[in-house]
């Protein structure tokens, strides 16, 4: 096929979809069901309401191909568990009575049986079921969803495209199953496993499938010879199977590196690849190997993952460029767009000017259409899209909002100094316990408390004017007083104030800090039904005055005890926003780091003794490429240094850290020079507090003993339990004992139990260990 005709055959289509709906009608029908007021039937009604709803916007719009199958009612890898039967042992009789409580119940665990591990989807802030698996593993078929889900998109004349994790990612994605050797590989899996997506294949075909995407980012990320292989292998067999639809194969968030070639001698009818994170790289790798002649090519040139409009004359000549390389090309965004809110054209509170600068997910589709028609007629076509993009682009570049001489300034003044205590942390420790006073294995919570109705009603309440601030802040002092009471009738060492006033522990800082812009329905899937609003970071940040003191001191003077001030890190606060495109992400850290700065000190004249900074994004930030590693550690580690080293020895800090996998950043988890640190430990069993004594970590450490994402209460036994493993590798002086992550999203009965059930196994231990 000639460029010419490569370009008029170049259609739109998308990865995937935000699954919520416009006023998350998803969460409220699954909660619903799992607090018994909606049936199972409602609740499925719901979902495929949804699913229509989505595929005809996008038909609407001028999406020629739908996908299916990127629907989940809580996780899409999770999905892939239940489609190639790999049930846990401990959850097949739950699935077996209902697929539906089945599903739920390893998501989220029952009162008796654990859910499944959860940890972050590659570098993003969505989270992942991870699939267990062992040398005993059987998989079965079960393309029941995708057929399903693919037979409603045809019922209504849609030409649609199931999209699949693929094999490869599946298992690279799994852990050895408990009571499995940890040195167990999955990946040893995969001759077993790969009949088991043939039948699957072979079902979509018959079921009208022409093309079926198989999702491959795991490949985006270092491979040895033997994962390359194995890739190689997967799609050798899957590629040679006669009964089987045309298969895309995807990959996205970064280059494809010495996979490409792999996968472009395989064959498979086609590839998608991203040509925003990495455009470069992967555009000189796809003409090394050598293109992909008579083959369909999906380029992701519309940015999945932020929300700044599209330079629409910048992708259409990537667009140009690759129609050179390709039989055909479509166009695509660079990833589903589960990353990014579903429409900016909601949002009444942000000034109409900053508004032409956003896409969303309803804009992002437009812009995806825009440029395949620009590419397959010409941009004669589009002429007025893209004199439109042009003016937008360059009001955000002339903008004063995106520049403050000050805060630049005073970031190019920064020393080595700055990011630097003022002594070791061996002298600090010392002051520190002569201050504090805290008993061997202090026990603490990461900081937030049960969100209540109550709380939200009145936080909407004042929104909408229905209650004054003095009659909110009543409400807020009053669960101040209710949770401080608890801890300390718990018996709890180091308290917190609950974080009432707090909407989420990004956009409550982002709300204060000038540079921020807040939306109002920018709901985006973290996990399960947890949705947040990412605020969008659009300009030069500083802090105009002290955001948390008010309420901290108010909640120490009523108490004696250590109340934690508590602080969202600078890493977080990017990792979890829209972050601006037009200047390095270590420059917008030291803005961030800088405010935060003020913060701490204030925190610390005001009397605050122990200040945790939250970094639980450290990890999910980190560059899928270990060649990028290094240089973003270095900003990274600097910007938290640079937040919290500006207090006495004797003030202690803490961070937090939860979710993800922590063995490839403990070198800098040290080098951020945290006095205490505390992590997701319960469902790994406390795997983190065996890789922080292997590294020889030399400072305190919480290993939670407690999984606050499950609804389970761990009884006494239980947390003593895990708090013995804890020992094991971390010396009882620098435990701490807590949960995994904060109380949020908990239930106060379940909240009040799980924690005196926690201080009980510290005492318990403390008490084995001769301490009082």
């Amino acid at each position: 096929m000639t460029d010419k005709s490569a370009a008029a055959a170049a259609r739109a289509t998308v990865f995937g979809y935000p699954r919520q709906g416009p006023n998350r009608e998803l969460k409220k029908a699954i909660e619903g069901y799992w607090k018994g007021r909606v049936t199972a039937g409602a609740l499925r009604t719901t979902a495929a309401g949804l699913r229509r709803a989505n595929w005809r916007l996008l038909a609407d719009a001028g999406v020629h191909e739908v996908p299916t199958g990127d629907f989940s009612y809580y996780d899409h890898v999770l999905d892939t568990t239940v489609m190639v039967g790999a049930i846990p042992a401990r959850h097949r009789a739950a699935v077996d009575a209902d697929a539906l409580d089945g599903y739920f119940a390893m998501a989220r665990g029952t009162r008796d049986v654990a859910p499944l591990e959860m940890t972050k989807w590659f570098d993003t802030n969505y989270h992942y079921l991870v699939p267990e698996l062992g040398p005993d593993t059987m998989f079965a078929a079960d393309s029941g969803k995708q057929v399903g889900e693919l037979g409603e998109a045809l019922a209504l004349g849609l030409s649609a495209r199931p999209v699949l994790v693929g094999p490869v990612t599946y298992l690279l994605l799994a852990k050895p199953a408990p009571g499995v050797a940890a040195g167990f590989d999955p990946l040893t899996l995969l001759d077993r496993l790969l009949p088991v997506y043939g039948e699957i294949l072979a079902d979509l075909r018959a079921a009208g499938a022409e093309w079926v995407q198989l999702d491959e980012p795991a490949l985006v990320q270092d491979r040895t010879p033997a994962e390359l292989d194995a890739a190689a292998r997967a799609y050798a067999y899957l590629g040679g199977l006669r009964d089987r639809p045309k298969l895309l194969v995807a990959s996205y968030f970064d280059r494809l590196g010495d996979a490409l070639p792999v996968l472009a001698k395989a064959p498979v009818d086609g590839l998608a690849l991203d040509f925003t994170e990495a455009a470069a790289a992967n555009l000189e790798a796809l003409a090394a190997a050598g293109g992909l002649p008579g083959r369909r090519l999906v380029a992701g040139v519309v940015n999945g993952r932020n929300i700044w409009v599209n330079d629409l004359e910048k992708s259409l000549a990537t667009l140009g460029t690759l129609l050179g390389l390709a039989g055909r090309v479509d166009v695509a965004a660079s990833c589903s767009l589960l990353h990014v809110p579903l429409d900016a054209a909601a949002e009444r509170d942000i000034d109409a000017q900053i508004l032409r600068w956003l896409a969303f997910a309803g804009q992002k589709t437009d812009e995806i259409v825009t440029l395949a028609r620009g590419l397959s007629e010409g941009t004669g076509a589009i002429t007025a899209e893209l004199a439109a993009n042009r003016a937008d682009l360059a009001s955000r570049a002339g903008s004063p909002i995106t520049h403050d001489p000050a805060v630049r300034a005073r970031s190019a003044a920064i020393t080595d100094s700055d990011a630097r205590r003022s002594q070791p942390y061996a002298r600090r420790a010392e002051a520190q316990r002569a201050h504090l006073g805290l008993p061997l294995l202090p026990t603490t919570t990461i900081g937030s408390f049960p969100q209540t109705d109550e709380l939200r009603t009145a936080r909407a309440d004042l929104r909408a004017g229905r209650i004054g601030t003095a009659g909110y802040e009543e409400r807020i002092r009053a669960e101040i007083q209710e949770v401080v009471s608890f801890q300390e009738k718990t018996g709890i060492d180091v308290l917190v104030h609950g974080e009432a006033e707090r909407n989420d522990m990004v956009q409550y800082f982002a709300e204060q800090l000038t540079g921020y812009l807040a939306t109002q329905h920018g709901w985006v899937q973290s996990y399960g039904t947890r949705y947040v609003r990412p605020p969008i970071l659009a300009g030069d940040i500083s802090r105009p005055e002290p955001m948390t003191v008010r309420w901290t001191t108010y909640a120490q003077s009523l108490t004696t005890r250590p109340v934690k001030g508590m602080l969202t890190g600078p890493v977080t606060m990017l990792a979890w926003s829209f972050v601006r495109d037009d200047q390095s992400l270590a420059d917008t850290a030291r803005q961030v780091a800088l405010a935060l700065r003020d913060e701490v000190d204030d925190l610390e004249a005001a009397g605050t003794s122990v200040i945790q900074v939250d970094e639980p994004a450290l990890r999910e930030t980190l560059p899928l490429r270990a060649a990028d590693r290094p240089a973003y550690l270095d900003w990274a580690t600097e910007a938290f240094r640079l937040t919290t080293s500006g207090v006495r020895p004797d003030t202690q800090i803490h961070t937090h850290m939860c979710y993800a996998e922590f063995g490839d950043i403990v070198q800098a988890i040290d080098d951020l020079d945290a006095d205490v640190i505390s992590l997701e430990a319960a469902r790994s069993h406390m795997q983190v507090a065996r890789e922080l004594a292997a590294h020889g970590y030399p400072r305190e450490a919480g290993p939670g003993v407690y999984d606050i994402h499950s609804p389970r209460v761990p009884g006494p036994d239980e947390a003593a339990g895990l708090l013995r493993r804890g020992l094991e590798a971390i010396p009882a002086e620098r435990l701490w004992v807590n949960p995994d992550c904060g109380l949020k999203t908990r239930g106060w009965p379940e909240t009040r139990a799980s924690l005196e059930n926690m201080v009980a196994a510290a005492r318990t231990v403390r008490a084995e260990l001769g301490a009082p």
